[in-house]
């Protein structure tokens, strides 16, 4: 299947937190961060993605967060995550996102069962693309998923009419380079790794995907912009100074915890509750956290 969809994507895409009011989705607080990073001027928005908690969402809760965003995204564009370990399960999450308004699907390998032969995710990415209702982005996360999307199946799959590009959560940027070198001329490529979203787009990434957007887009934004308009000095300091050391947190205390201390830090979530298996982070943590977002700011 070729979709139609040709919503432009570009530029920084926040992968939004799930926020929760004890065991329900905070649908309030979800619209208002969402409504909050419009105002900020984030370029679009990734729901159910893995800063998101979508493993820990029911089917229902998938369907609230996914139409939550797309009413409060207010026609900016929407990339669902749509992970599942079957090829039926994720088709079956992209029906229901493009039922819903979202423009886009973000597609990872099946977790758990790794593939025997490299050949065997090249199968399953291009029966998700043949049948997929809304245009497929590829995620390789392979601190999740336990192996990368190998560059020479991006290369071959990327040639597919309903693939539009990748978001590399590695935090391999050889990796990131050579899908980089092989990918179609038309190929989109986003930074999931906060740290590295400034050289990604100094070396032709179209963008980032970035938990701590979340928390600071005003950091993005500026970043997003030095490198539109050349500064490259600029973009270099806003990526060192301001976005790294606090990505160093997310990386070590996890993604969803460290974004919602983050977040509660600022006054824009009034809980950072997670989901086990995910454990709320301590009150030291959360001060520390907390600095590292103040000292973000403080820069420019």
């Amino acid at each position: 299947m070729s979709t139609s969809n040709t919503v432009s994507f570009e530029g920084v895409l926040c992968p939004l937190v799930t926020p929760f009011a004890g065991d329900s989705v905070d649908e309030t607080a979800l619209t208002e961060l969402v409504e909050r990073l419009v105002d900020a001027d984030m370029n679009g928005f990734v729901p159910a993605g893995t800063t998101g908690e979508f493993a820990s969402l029911t089917s229902e809760e998938y369907r609230v967060v996914l139409e939550t965003t797309v009413a409060a995204a207010d026609g900016m564009p929407v990339m669902a995550g749509t992970a599942a370990t079957t090829v039926p399960g994720t088709l079956g999450r992209i029906e229901t996102a493009a039922d819903i308004g979202a423009d886009a699907a973000l597609v990872v390998l099946p977790y758990f069962h790794s593939a025997n032969d490299p050949a065997g995710n090249e199968a399953f990415l291009s029966a998700v693309a043949d049948d997929a209702a809304l245009p497929v982005y590829l995620y390789n996360i392979p601190a999740c998923t336990g192996q990368e999307i190998p560059p020479a199946t991006v290369e071959s799959v990327g040639r597919h009419d309903n693939v539009r590009g990748l978001k590399d959560s590695s935090g391999d940027f050889n990796y990131f380079l050579d899908v980089a070198t092989r990918a179609p001329d038309d190929f989109q490529l986003y930074q999931g790794f906060d740290s590295h979203v400034v050289p990604g787009m100094l070396m032709g990434a179209e963008g980032g995907i970035n938990a701590l957007s979340n928390v600071i887009p005003e950091v993005f934004v500026a970043a997003r912009d030095a490198v539109a308009m050349g500064d490259v000095e600029r973009a270099r300091a806003v990526g060192a100074k301001r976005i790294a050391p606090l990505f160093q947190q997310c990386v070590t205390h996890g993604f969803a915890p460290a974004t919602k201390a983050a977040l509660e830090s600022r006054g824009w979530l009034e809980t950072a509750a997670v989901r086990p298996p995910l454990v709320e982070l301590d009150e030291q943590t959360k001060e520390e956290i907390e600095m590292s977002v103040d000292h973000a700011l403080a820069i420019d």
